[in-house]
């Protein structure tokens, strides 16, 4: 089918549900042959549950239903071996890869930094930060094979400020905008782009989860999203509580484009100003 990523290969981590979802239906409609990957089973220290095998089935469903192939695995970015096999073993079905979304992450419960276990933090820098470079290493071949590409992280308005609460998810996110800025350099007189996108709150399970409530309204027995409404509101310049999942995946899409060839090393903020508050 025509679109503006016909005849391309494109790979999303975490692409169960959420944001990673919408990334790989999206560039499904716009024409691509999609690979998704996500853990499908839940992680201890992480106050929701993640995405199922079910879900993932969705997700491919979905993606198909745009006319083009779409592949399927169950891989745990944390096992570079695993995300490996599940790239390369896709890529010669599907014929190549072109564009990378390096999209899996978590968020652990909110604690401050002292009160870490070993548990929580090697959790989520294994998921976040080395699952994302496992998941780019992999690629890299793919994509010098085809004369270049694009890989695109999602990291995080967290990414480049602190957050309270958060030290384990902000370092991670830190790690990740440092290890794109390097590849980009790197990888730049091969053809390869690389980006990251950071969002603000985006209303998927990260977000809507009763410990995120909890923490925003202590006040309240059993707050609930209307409760914190108005406090995420205050996070943005623009007056919204969270951007859409779907204006990341816009943003994200623009960086894997021809009509961002020239851009790379670029951290792109969708935060309606959250970093200038």
């Amino acid at each position: 089918m025509a679109g503006m990523f016909s005849g391309k290969i494109v790979a999303v981590t975490g692409a169960g549900r959420g944001q990673g979802r919408g990334h790989a239906v999206r560039f499904a409609e716009e024409g691509a042959d999609v690979i998704v990957i996500d853990i499908c089973q839940d992680i201890a220290g992480v106050p929701y549950g993640l995405a199922t095998k079910d879900d993932l089935d969705e997700t491919v469903e979905l993606a198909k239903s745009h006319g083009t192939r779409v592949v399927g695995h169950v891989a745990d970015v944390r096992d570079s071996a695993a995300v490996r096999a599940a790239i390369d073993e896709s890529a010669a079905e599907l014929g190549g890869l072109d564009i990378v979304s390096v999209n899996a992450g978590i968020a652990p419960r909110f604690l401050p930094t002292p009160d870490i276990t070993d548990a929580l933090w090697n959790d989520v820098i294994a998921v976040n930060l080395t699952g994302a470079f496992n998941t780019a290493r992999a690629a890299v071949p793919h994509l010098r094979s085809r004369g270049g590409g694009s890989i695109i992280f999602t990291a995080s308005v967290a990414g480049v400020q602190g957050m309270a609460n958060l030290g384990a998810y902000v370092a991670s996110k830190h790690g990740v905008v440092g290890l794109m800025k390097t590849m980009a350099i790197e990888l730049g007189p091969e053809n390869i782009r690389v980006n990251a996108v950071l969002p603000t709150s985006v209303p998927t399970p990260m977000l809507l989860n009763q410990a995120t409530y909890n923490l925003m309204r202590p006040d309240l027995e059993s707050p609930c999203l209307d409760d914190i409404v108005d406090v995420l509101t205050t996070i943005q310049v623009l007056p919204i509580p969270y951007v859409e999942s779907e204006d990341v995946t816009n943003s994200l899409v623009f960086l894997a484009s021809d009509a961002a060839r020239n851009i790379t090393g670029v951290a792109l903020p969708v935060d309606g100003g959250a970093l200038h508050k």
